[in-house]
């Protein structure tokens, strides 16, 4: 299918977005740790300009532990400062103090030798949807300051969050991009929730996902659902909604319902821990 999401809501966060950077001496970028280059917006980097630049690689439980060294070693290699996190569970979120203080030291030096103390770093915390910005931002600052949710699109205002003397935070709706030229971008961005569901076809998802796993990371579906792996997706499909007892009336397989298990079951990381891509795609 045809994998394209841009509600009329974007177009406004982007607005906004270009309106205050100029007041940002940060941008603090999330991206999802299992599919790195594909869930960070390409728009960024021109709306950053020369500003200080952090990549939050978040849900890095959720991904190969190899691909995370691989990627952060990527980012840091294009002048980003990098870290793993887990909003959800807190893992990591401490660090980003340190790695804000060390993004914006020069910053922190001029203002020094300027005689201005104590003016706190404010930073934009931006990101695609379902990527964690408002989770991180709930255990960055200890509260629940922020919607959250793991639906796209929860946030669709901005907020300023101040969370210490040092430290301003303007959190952005997330925000995808008008075209992807990729599809293979678009379909792993709807394999890690960052596309409506609404508009997606869960069976051709669920294919995608078996395929992917049965090619990179040989014996997860057998260990996951007890079915042999073929070169047919749907064939494995149809297998797995036997072995679930997924049944249509007259013990027909009910493939719709089998394809979002296997979907929801990738995204809560029940298959394991998988990336999606690899730096040497984007050399």
């Amino acid at each position: 299918m045809n994998y394209q999401w841009y509600p009329g809501h974007m177009t406004k966060a982007v607005r906004m977005m270009q309106e205050n950077i100029k007041l940002i001496d940060l941008v603090i970028e999330l991206v999802d740790a299992r599919t790195p280059m594909s869930s960070k917006n390409p728009d960024i980097d021109s709306l950053a300009g020369n500003k200080a630049r952090v990549i939050l690689l978040n849900k890095a439980d959720l991904a190969d532990p190899a691909g995370n060294a691989a990627w952060t070693e990527y980012f840091k290699k294009k002048g980003f400062h990098v870290l793993e996190i887990n909003a959800r569970t807190g893992a990591g979120v401490r660090a980003v103090q340190g790695l804000v203080q060390e993004a914006c030291k020069e910053k922190i030096e001029r203002d020094r030798r300027r005689g201005i103390k104590n003016r706190p770093i404010r930073a934009m915390v931006v990101g695609i949807p379902n990527v964690g910005k408002s989770t991180f931002i709930n255990a960055f600052a200890g509260k629940g300051c922020t919607k959250t949710g793991n639906k796209p699109g929860v946030t669709k205002g901005k907020q300023w969050i101040r969370l210490n003397q040092n430290l301003e935070l303007l959190d952005t709706p997330g925000i995808l991009w008008p075209r992807f030229e990729n599809q293979q971008v678009g379909e792993r961005l709807a394999m890690i929730g960052s596309i409506n569901d609404e508009i997606l076809h869960a069976d051709e998802l669920a294919a995608a996902i078996l395929i992917y796993l049965q090619k990179n990371y040989q014996g997860k579906i057998r260990e996951r659902y007890e079915t042999e792996e073929s070169g047919d997706a749907y064939a494995m499909l149809k297998e797995i909604s036997i072995q679930r007892k997924c049944f249509l009336k007259g013990e027909e397989p009910d493939l719709l319902r089998t394809s979002r298990i296997i979907v929801d079951d990738f995204r809560g990381g029940r298959l394991g821990r998988i990336t999606l891509e690899s730096p040497e795609e984007w050399k």
